[in-house]
C-alpha cells in the first residue's frame, strides 16, 4: 500500500514535469513542420539584424552589470564607512523596478518636452530646435537603463561570495605587497568568478526575455521579432522558428558559461575561517565611496520612482483613480494569486517526490522554464493548447454533437499555466532549500511512529517548510504581477493587468495615465526586496 502511494506521488511528479515541458515540445514540433522558404526569408532579412542588436544589447548589459554589481558588492564588504549599512540594502532597491518601467519612466523624463530638457532649455534660454540632447531610444540607451535595474542580480551573488572569502587569503595578499585595488582584481575577483557568472546569467536571461523596454526604446531584438511576427503578421509558424533559434542561443550561452567553469575549483578550508575584515575609512574617501554606491540606487530606483510618484499624484488629483485601472488591479491580484498557489503546489509535489526517491532530475527539468523567455513560452503554449482544443472540440462535435469552441486558449487558464511554467524554478528552488534544512532524522522518527509518506508530508514536512514556501510564494506573486510578454500574448480578450495597462498607455504615448499602474507595480515589487534585505542581515 505504501509503495503504491509512493508510486502515485512519483507518477504525479513526472506528469507535472511533462506538462511543464509541453510548450517547448510543441514549439520544436511546429518549427520542424514549418515552411523552409519562410525560414530562408527569416535567415536573410529578419534574423541577422535582430541577432546583431540582441547580441550588442546582451554584451553591453552583461559587461556593465558586472562592473556595477561587482564594484558595489566590493564597496559594501571591503570597507567600513558611515552610511554603509544603508547602502548595503539600498543597492537592492532597483530589483523592484521592472525593465519596462524604467524605460517608460526615463522616456518621459528625458522627452523633448519633459522635465530635464525643459529645465536645460530654460536655463540656457534656447528654443526647442536649437537644443541637442542625447537620444535615449537607442541600443546604447537600452544598455544603460537595463544595466542600472538588473545589476542587483550580480550584486547579490557576488556580495555573498565576498562575505564568504577567508580573511587569511586577503591578509596573505596584502603581506605580499599587493595594494587594495590589486587585491580586488587578482584575489577577490577570481575567487568570486562563479558568483559573478551566476548573477550575469540571470541578467542575460532577464534581458533576452524583455519585450516592453526594448519596444519602448526602439531596439529590435529576437524577442520583439517573435512578438511582432505573431501579432502583426499572424504567422505563428515563423514565430515558432524564431523562438527555436533564440532557445538555441540561450542553450549555447548556458553551455559556454558552464564549460568555462568546468575545470575551476573554488573552496574554503574545512575549518571555520575568519570572514574578510572590512577596512575602516573616513573623511573624503568615505564620502566618495558612499557617493559612488548611491549612483546606481539613484538611477535605478530613486529617480524613476520619484517621477512616478509625482505623475501619479497629478493624475489622481486631476481625474481620480480610473475604473479601468481598478479593474486591471483586481485582475492582476486574482491572476497572480491563483498562479502562485498552482506554482507552489506543483513545486511541492515535484520536490517531495525527489525527496523520497533520492532523484532530483524531475525538479531539474521542471526548472528549465525560467530560462525560457515569456514570449517563447507563450508561443509554445498557443501551439500545444491549440491542438488540444481542436482535438477535444472535434471529438465532442462528432461524437456528442456539442459545439464547444476553444476551451483553453483565450482563457485565464492558459495565462496561469504560462506563469506556473515560467516561475516553477522559484518554487522548486525555494522548497528545495527548505528541505535541505530538514534532517533525515525527522523522516525516520515519523516512520518509526507509524506515519506513511503522505502523513509525513502533511504533519512534518509542510509545517517545517512554511517559511520557505511563504518566501517563494511572495517572489512568484510579484514576478507574476510584473510579467509582460506572456501576458500580452495569452490574456483573455478585454482583460487587462497592470503590466498590460501600462504597456497600452505607453504605446499610445499617454504616459501620465500609465504612471499610476507603474507605481503600483513598483510598490508591490518592494516586498521581495525587503525580504532579501532582511535575509542578508540574518545570514551575516
Amino acid at each position: 500500500m505504501l509503495k503504491n502511494k509512493f508510486n502515485f506521488l512519483f507518477s504525479l511528479s513526472g506528469l507535472l514535469t511533462l506538462l511543464a515541458c509541453l510548450p517547448v515540445l510543441a514549439l520544436i514540433w511546429t518549427a520542424l513542420q514549418g515552411d523552409s522558404e519562410i525560414w530562408g526569408h527569416l535567415l536573410r532579412y529578419v534574423i541577422p539584424h535582430t541577432l546583431a542588436e540582441t547580441g550588442i544589447l546582451l554584451l553591453g548589459v552583461g559587461i556593465l552589470t558586472i562592473l556595477i554589481g561587482t564594484g558595489s558588492a566590493w564597496i559594501v564588504t571591503a570597507y567600513q564607512f558611515r552610511g554603509r549599512a544603508f547602502l548595503d540594502w539600498a543597492l537592492l532597491l532597483p530589483l523592484a523596478v521592472p525593465t519596462y518601467i524604467i524605460a517608460y519612466s526615463y522616456i518621459d523624463i528625458l522627452h523633448p518636452i519633459g522635465p530635464v530638457q525643459s529645465i536645460l532649455r530654460d536655463g540656457f534660454n534656447l528654443e526647442l530646435q536649437q537644443f541637442w540632447f542625447p537620444n535615449i531610444r537607442t541600443v546604447w540607451g537600452g544598455i544603460f537603463l537595463l544595466s542600472f535595474v538588473l545589476y542587483p542580480y550580480v550584486y547579490l551573488s557576488t556580495r555573498a561570495m565576498f562575505l564568504m572569502q577567508s580573511a587569511s587569503l586577503i591578509e596573505v595578499a596584502r603581506t605580499l605587497g599587493l595594494k587594495p585595488d590589486q587585491v580586488f582584481l587578482r584575489v577577490a575577483i577570481p575567487l568570486a568568478r562563479p558568483a559573478i557568472a551566476v548573477g550575469t546569467s540571470l541578467v542575460l536571461m532577464e534581458t533576452i526575455n524583455d519585450i516592453g523596454a526594448t519596444e519602448f526604446l526602439g531596439i529590435k531584438t529576437l524577442t520583439l521579432s517573435i512578438y511582432s511576427t505573431w501579432t502583426n503578421q499572424s504567422d505563428l509558424a515563423s514565430a515558432a522558428q524564431i523562438a527555436i533559434f533564440m532557445l538555441m542561443i540561450i542553450t549555447l550561452l548556458v553551455l559556454v558559461e558552464r564549460l568555462g567553469r568546468r575545470k575551476q575549483r573554488y573552496m574554503n578550508s574545512a575549518q571555520r575561517s575568519r570572514l574578510m575584515p572590512a577596512q575602516s575609512v573616513k573623511g573624503l574617501k568615505a564620502l566618495v565611496l558612499l557617493g559612488v554606491g548611491l549612483i546606481p540606487v539613484c538611477i535605478g530606483f530613486l529617480i524613476p520612482t520619484s517621477h512616478l510618484l509625482v505623475e501619479s499624484y497629478k493624475r489622481i488629483q486631476y481625474a481620480g483613480f480610473s475604473d479601468f485601472l481598478l479593474q486591471a488591479s483586481i485582475n492582476t491580484l486574482i491572476l497572480a494569486s491563483l498562479a502562485t498557489i498552482v506554482t507552489i503546489l506543483i513545486g511541492f509535489f515535484i520536490v517531495s517526490a525527489a525527496r523520497f526517491s533520492k532523484h532530483n532530475w524531475f525538479s531539474r527539468i521542471a526548472s528549465l522554464g525560467y530560462a525560457i523567455p515569456g514570449t517563447v513560452l507563450a508561443i509554445g503554449l498557443m501551439l500545444a493548447l491549440g491542438k488540444i482544443d481542436r482535438a477535444i472540440a472535434d471529438f465532442l462535435e462528432f461524437k456528442l454533437g456539442i459545439h464547444t469552441g476553444l476551451l483553453f486558449l483565450g482563457t485565464s487558464f492558459t495565462l496561469i499555466y504560462a506563469y506556473a511554467v515560467r516561475f516553477l524554478a522559484i518554487s522548486v528552488g525555494g522548497i528545495e532549500s527548505g528541505y535541505n534544512r530538514i534532517h533525515g532524522v525527522f523522516d525516520d522518527a515519523a516512520r518509526n511512529l507509524g506515519q506513511n509518506n503522505f502523513a509525513l508530508l502533511w504533519r512534518v514536512h509542510l509545517p517545517l517548510l512554511r517559511p520557505a514556501i511563504i518566501s517563494a510564494a511572495l517572489l512568484i506573486f510579484v514576478d507574476c504581477m510584473k510579467e509582460l510578454p506572456a501576458t500580452l500574448l495569452l490574456r483573455p480578450l478585454n482583460m487587462e493587468t497592470l503590466a498590460t495597462q501600462l504597456y497600452a498607455e505607453a504605446s499610445r504615448g499617454t504616459y501620465e495615465d500609465g504612471a499610476v499602474a507603474a507605481l503600483l507595480i513598483v510598490l508591490v515589487g518592494l516586498i521581495p526586496v525587503i525580504l532579501l534585505a532582511k535575509l542578508g542581515k540574518t545570514t551575516r
